[in-house]
């Protein structure tokens, strides 16, 4: 336990130094999906992005894919255009680490996930970016690369899959606003799950 708030305090310290604002340009990174090809976020500038941390030995990210609520919001965004990076950033020596085969196999196999790309981040230079905290924790980026939205998926902080029926979503929202060209009415919220297992 004392470890673990090590950690984190340590990577909240370093992600400082990278803050990230609604407004301002989202910070870019290159990474390498579970395919092994490489991906750099500035290649979709001009596209609607949404990226998306998530860890499948969560309680929460499972809420969300054993509910496929988090696959049918992939699915709606990527079918409007919009580029859906979900990037893993646990690192190697955690218990619940996932090669990038079994990672593929667990979110786009059994759990049929929707995403553009899986992301690989195991040093966690992107999460620390973006001060990712939480799987999962949400970020929109508009066409001309600024931030419009970051925090949780919903309001429901809980790892119940029956909370996602009466949930408000605030990454549909804000993409639904966003792809009409209208301002965000909730462009940040506090994010929940598990937190980021940083090196």
């Amino acid at each position: 336990m004392i470890r673990t708030l090590a950690t984190l305090l340590i990577s909240t310290a370093v992600a400082a130094a990278h803050a990230v604002s609604i407004g301002q340009p989202a910070p870019d990174f290159a990474l390498t999906d579970v395919n092994g090809k490489a991906v750099k976020l500035s290649d979709f500038k001009g596209k609607h992005v949404v990226l998306e941390w998530t860890n499948p030995g969560c309680p929460f990210v499972q809420k969300h894919y054993n509910s496929n609520n988090m696959q049918s919001l992939q699915k709606d965004a990527t079918a409007k255009g919009v580029v859906w990076l979900s990037v893993n950033s646990t690192n190697k020596s955690a218990t619940d680490y996932l090669e990038p085969t079994k990672l593929n196999a667990k979110m786009n196999g059994e759990w049929k996930g929707a995403s553009s790309y899986l992301l690989m981040d195991e040093t966690g230079k992107a999460g620390m970016a973006y001060e990712a905290k939480t799987t999962p924790h949400m970020y929109v980026i508009d066409p001309n690369g600024k931030l419009v939205y970051a925090g949780g998926i919903d309001d429901k902080r809980s790892a119940n899959p029956a909370d996602v029926k009466t949930a408000k979503n605030f990454v549909r929202a804000a993409l639904d606003e966003t792809l009409a060209g209208k301002p965000i009415t909730v462009a940040t919220s506090t994010p929940y799950g598990c937190s980021i297992k940083y090196p």
